[in-house]
């Protein structure tokens, strides 16, 4: 199937706010903003729901809208979840050139300010539909220093929605249908007990010879599209999503993650470089960023831009194993797995350091040989 090109970015010069007035709340302007939702495109419609009561489950909503869960995992500082920053940061990270919102009269003034600071932080396009036949006082306030056009009548509001598309549906053989377990070998190193350290100076290191291990095998084009809608499907945490993202490509285990800051994302080069000054693995290396990889990794930047409360990290702090190992199992990858006659475990328990027993077992067995004592020539 032809992929549908995205849309075309408003006129130069044309204002990035638009005013859509729907003053019989007419329920065709409802379902023609909603037929144009289509991601691919370029275009999400955000339809706040009855529950929309705080700027939060307003940024929950938008989450949901770019086809992000709508809660993000783990504990936060401030004892808020960075909401507001993960959806910047995926809006900025995903082709996302228009953002329509319906029920726009029932937001407050706070609320309308966020969405248009996130449509000049992102360079979108943002669309309010007001369904009555007047501005709210909050709408007018928020709009009284924005500039924006006003649409009134249903067709020019079809025209400056764009072609109605309908919603998605996921492929027959995509993320949302398939239940089976993706086993990848690059995460056999995920739990390793190596222990690389970081960098305190800036470095700005050489592409990875693989001088110390094989590298990970290469996923295939199909594997890394899967494995990406899988990622995308399940978590709305951007650091997150690009550390598992990372390991599937670079096959680094979580410590070594943890030494990556954001300035050692080179989005120009499509290098990311990971530390380890002590030479414990591969030592101080650049790796290639893989396209499909890209859109985590920028999101990942952006986010740490965002929330700088969240550590300094750009992909693990040290915190967040245990929730980087529930985000592999929800999205159903796993490393390889021990032959069921050999497992310890519970039954159908994923076994995240086999490799590292295995090779334990290895050395333990090799000390136990050279301690024998030998017969005498």
């Amino acid at each position: 199937m032809t992929p549908i090109p995205p849309d075309p970015l408003p006129a130069r010069g044309m204002p990035a706010v638009t005013l859509v007035m729907d003053p019989h709340d007419d329920a065709a302007h409802t379902h023609t903003a909603l037929a144009a939702h289509h991601p691919p495109s370029g275009r999400i419609t955000l339809h706040p729901g009855p529950g929309t009561t705080s700027d939060t489950t307003l940024a929950h909503d938008l989450l949901a809208a770019l086809g992000r869960p709508p809660l993000l995992p783990g504990r936060f500082p401030p004892g808020r979840q960075p909401a507001w920053e993960a959806a910047t940061a995926w809006a900025t990270a995903l082709p996302v050139k228009r953002l329509t919102v319906l029920r726009a009269h029932r937001l407050t003034t706070r609320r309308t300010e966020r969405l248009l600071q996130l449509g000049a932080m992102t360079d979108l396009h943002l669309t309010l539909i007001c369904h009555r036949p007047y501005l709210p006082a909050a709408l007018h306030k928020a709009l009284s220093t924005a500039d924006h056009t006003v649409i009134t009548g249903l067709a020019a509001a079809r025209r400056h929605y764009g072609a109605p598309l309908g919603p998605l549906r996921p492929p027959a053989d995509g993320p949302a249908s398939s239940g089976r377990w993706l086993t990848l070998p690059a995460l056999d190193r995920l739990v390793s007990y190596d222990s690389p350290a970081p960098c305190t100076v800036r470095c700005t290191p050489p592409l990875i010879a693989w001088n110390r291990r094989p590298p990970p095998p290469v996923l295939t084009p199909g594997t890394a599209q899967e494995a990406a809608g899988r990622l995308l499907a399940a978590t709305a945490h951007p650091r997150l999503a690009a550390a598992l993202a990372v390991v599937l490509f670079t096959g680094a285990s979580f410590q070594q993650l943890a030494t990556a800051c954001p300035d050692d994302y080179d989005e120009a080069a499509a290098t990311l470089a990971l530390h380890d000054r002590t030479l414990y693995t591969d030592g101080c290396a650049a790796h290639p960023v893989p396209g499909w990889a890209s859109v985590f990794l920028r999101a990942a930047a952006c986010f740490a831009l965002l929330a700088p409360g969240q550590d300094q990290q750009l992909l693990a702090a040290s915190g967040d194993r245990p929730q980087l190992l529930r985000l592999a199992e929800a999205a159903r990858m796993r490393p390889s797995q021990p032959p069921a006659a050999n497992r310890k475990g519970p039954a159908g328990g994923i076994v995240w350091d086999w490799l590292e027993q295995r090779e334990a077992a290895r050395y333990d067995a090799m000390l136990e040989w050279r301690a024998r004592p030998r017969p005498r020539q």
